[in-house]
């Protein structure tokens, strides 16, 4: 599966591993990551625990279909050095309607966030009528 998040893009991360109901996406630190403090800003952390989230649920899911974010919640662990991390994510399930997951954000071996994710399945041809 490929597909072209300009968000994700636009905030320097990259999707390393898409496979089926689990993803890997990493994101090399640089300055304009960081808050006040110099550590990762929660909101670059989010960003990438959401989209991790996304590609394991459409990973699951056939060409006509898409998701979007219900809901994301987000544990932040401990704060988030200059350097690279890496979002593991993994499928809870599948409903009819709305996918699940989980995700690890991780920088070498320490867990510095955790999330669960909501999605809600559509169809693409759905999805471009609503809004």
């Amino acid at each position: 599966m490929k597909v072209d998040l300009p968000f994700l893009r636009h905030i320097g991360a990259e999707v390393v591993k898409v496979g089926s109901q689990e993803t890997l996406l990493k994101l090399d630190v640089k300055d304009y990551h960081l808050q006040h403090l110099g550590y990762v800003h929660g909101g670059v952390i989010s960003s990438l625990a959401d989209n991790t989230g996304w590609y394991a649920v459409v990973s699951t899911l056939s060409d006509n279909m898409t998701a979007v974010t219900i809901e994301i919640k987000v544990n932040y662990l401990k704060p988030a050095r200059k350097q690279a991390f890496y979002s593991y994510g993994r499928v809870l399930r599948i409903g009819k309607r709305v996918g699940f997951a989980v995700v690890e954000v991780k920088q070498g071996d320490e867990l510095v966030a955790y999330a669960t994710g909501s999605y809600a399945l559509l169809s693409i041809d759905s999805s471009k009528q609503e809004g």
